[in-house]
């Protein structure tokens, strides 16, 4: 199988492009916004009036200023640490300056100077540099590192356990199909043994996921039906290990299992513009039961999920009276970093 180096490390630069950021972002100033709306208000009654026209001009800036260093990103990260704070500190001042001097050339603005509009540009930014540098030591990459281990270590004994004791179920009645399926229990390990810091192709995890399934076909025969869509994507797309197999594994084991009658898992993979679709979905005898049995597969996923992607991933849960669905979102492109 291969895979793709990939660690979910933090730059002290942030990521322009990552929706995360630019939330973070777009929060951070308009806080700013509403604090100096508040300082220079002489009274309540006119604060959030006063807002609205800091607003006006904030925004506009703040949009130009996330388009461009977004563009500029992979540039900055190249440069050393100070030199791309000092480019960022730069472009905010000069983006105000400029904004400033383009209002008052329309008589739209009296008062004020360019000075005072860029320091304060830049004082803003420069707050939400020291923010995401702070934030980055936060997430360092050891600790990063340490965390999805421990959480890929949460996954490791429950997934194996079972695959082990679906091949234990094999051996006294069909020895033969027993060691077949030692041999695909062997590629499971290899997996589920695999450094969390790497990605994989959707296709070697689309594989390990069939492997999974046909391993637990041979314990449960025809009461296991599986039913593949999967759309026109990129098979050498890039994703964290172990996203399927968790969710495939508790569909097994709190949807088909218990059925006598058995059912259908239904695992649909599409892409949607910019973003990978993964939904898993099967019956559900009782509900209760299921969402219990499946807490801990779903929030150790989300919260790998966040340490990858911060909020550009989603996963969301469909839980109804006959069907249980789990619907992953990723973002469709290779996150660079230096």
């Amino acid at each position: 199988m291969t895979s793709i180096r990939h660690f979910p490390a933090t730059h002290p630069l942030p990521d322009w492009r990552n929706f995360g950021v630019m939330l973070r972002v777009l929060l951070g100033i308009n806080v700013l916004a509403l604090l100096a709306a508040l300082v220079q208000t002489p009274d309540l009654a006119g604060w959030l009036g006063h807002y609205v026209e800091l607003a006006a001009i904030v925004e506009p800036l703040l949009l130009i200023a996330l388009g461009l260093l977004s563009l500029a990103r992979d540039l900055l990260w190249r440069l050393p640490l100070r030199l791309g704070q000092a480019l960022v500190l730069a472009l905010a001042g000069g983006l105000a300056a400029g904004f400033f001097l383009y209002t008052r050339a329309l008589s739209l603005i009296e008062g004020s100077s360019g000075w005072r509009s860029a320091l304060l540009a830049m004082a803003a930014a420069a707050l939400l540099l020291g923010y995401f540098e702070l934030r980055s030591r936060a997430f360092s990459p050891a600790q990063t590192e340490a965390r999805l281990a421990a959480l890929n270590a949460r996954i490791r004994p429950h997934f194996l356990f079972n695959s082990l004791n679906a091949v234990l179920s094999l051996i006294r009645a069909r020895p033969q199909q027993a060691e077949a399926a030692l041999e695909a229990l062997s590629d499971l390990f290899r997996a589920a043994m695999r450094d969390p810091g790497e990605l994989v192709s959707l296709a070697d995890e689309i594989s390990l996921g069939k492997q999974y399934l046909e391993l637990e076909h041979l314990r449960l025969g025809d009461r296991l039906a599986v039913d593949w869509q999967i759309g026109a994507v990129s098979l050498d797309l890039p994703i964290p290990p172990l996203m399927l197999q968790p969710l495939l594994e508790n569909a097994v084991y709190h949807g088909i299992e218990p059925a006598p009658e058995g059912g259908t898992v239904q695992v649909v993979i599409e892409q949607r513009d910019d973003e990978l679709h993964i939904a898993i979905a099967n019956p559900t005898a009782s509900q209760a039961q299921h969402a219990a049995g499946n807490q801990m597969a779903v929030a150790n996923i989300r919260e790998r999920l966040a340490l990858y992607y911060d909020l550009e991933a989603r996963l969301e849960i469909t839980a109804g009276t006959n069907i249980y669905q789990v619907r992953i979102m990723l973002p469709c492109r290779r996150r660079v970093h230096p």
